[in-house]
């Protein structure tokens, strides 16, 4: 047997929320959303944001936290400067306390501080649509997992290579333990998985390097480890982060302004996170800007196969192309700050 019955959105938890769409239902309108409200900090809520926005409706995104929780968190607050250069309105250290319908349709949304600062503070605004972006939980409640003996952590199962506890059970996609929720991801361990049962493969789904993007206005994609796990696993004198502040050939020629009128200038941001020790071994790579979920795959290609900072800086790169910028990234994060400190 196997599971693989994905995950379903979280209501917000509070009075009322059953007035609140997901993601999933903002695709099935018969209407404009107008005004909307996106509650969560998720790469669906900022992604939705963005579009909505493009689409020229009043967006406001509410936050607990941060923003792109598990993501390199330098990186995910410049996709949130960006958007909110653009236009898009942030509540930030929020959460929704009650959703109330008005009499003239809209839903009066009550907010208070979320505990991680604001704890005192409240507020209230009417929108005509919001939308709960707060996560999503394996939809394995009712399948009577326990009564098979299959483990569970918080409604996910646990796995080893797609096999859990019970040897002829077998889960895929997102319902399982730590693993990464994405198409992609259930598609090639469905497939392996196949394989290995019918086909006589011994091939195992690696779930390391798997290269994700977020779509938002200034798109941003990962591979590896963030820089935060860099410091937990390897310490501040064991790796290094070359990082560069761009623009891209086109962004050049559009001469974008903020909601502002003021000039958006290095708008792209890339930085590659390496051991310290020749050969540098590549341990993450990040880029912000213009399709840099083509340019990624590549690099986490790459990655893969074991690439290092020296490989990189051996490499001939394609001009003008927004990639080349990734292969010239010579310049450390202590260097700047030396640089910086020089200049004052």
């Amino acid at each position: 047997m196997i599971v693989a019955v994905g995950g379903r959105p979280n209501k917000l938890g509070c009075p009322g929320d059953e007035l609140a769409i997901s993601s999933d239902d903002l695709f099935m309108l018969d209407h404009p959303p107008k005004k909307t409200l996106l509650v969560g900090a998720s790469f669906i809520a900022l992604e939705c944001a963005g579009f909505l926005h493009h689409l020229g409706f009043d967006v406001t995104v509410m936050v607990r936290s941060i923003l792109l929780r598990g993501f390199d968190q330098e990186c995910a607050n410049k996709v949130g400067d960006y958007m909110e250069k653009e236009g898009v309105k942030f509540i930030r250290n929020m959460v929704p306390a009650e959703l109330k319908r008005l009499p003239n349709g809209r839903i009066l949304v009550k907010y208070q501080g979320s505990g991680f600062a604001n704890g005192d503070m409240s507020g209230e605004e009417e929108f005509d649509t919001v939308v709960s972006c707060v996560g999503r939980y394996a939809d394995t409640a009712k399948l009577g997992l326990d009564a098979l003996g299959v483990k569970t952590r918080r409604g996910k199962i646990l796995s080893n290579c797609e096999q859990t506890s019970v040897p002829n059970i077998y889960a895929i996609g997102d319902v399982l333990y730590n693993k990464q929720e994405l198409t992609p991801v259930a598609i090639q361990a469905g497939r392996l998985l196949a394989r290995r049962l019918y086909g006589n493969s011994d091939v195992q789904m690696n779930y390391d390097n798997v290269p994700m993007t977020v779509f938002t206005p200034l798109e941003y994609s990962s591979v590896g480890i963030t820089e935060e796990e860099a410091q937990k696993q390897y310490g501040g004198d064991k790796f290094e982060v070359y990082h560069l502040h761009y623009d891209t050939l086109e962004q050049g020629f559009l001469g974008r302004v903020d909601k502002k009128g003021m000039p958006m200038e290095n708008q792209c941001y890339s930085k590659i996170i390496t051991m310290r020790e020749a050969p540098r071994r590549v341990l993450g790579a990040h880029i912000l800007g213009p399709n840099s979920g083509e340019i990624i795959q590549g690099l986490a290609l790459s990655m893969k196969l074991g690439a290092t900072k020296d490989d990189l800086e051996a490499f001939v790169p394609i001009h003008p192309t927004h990639g080349e910028e990734v292969f010239n990234l010579n310049t450390t994060k202590e260097q700047s700050m030396f640089a910086s400190k020089r200049s004052c």
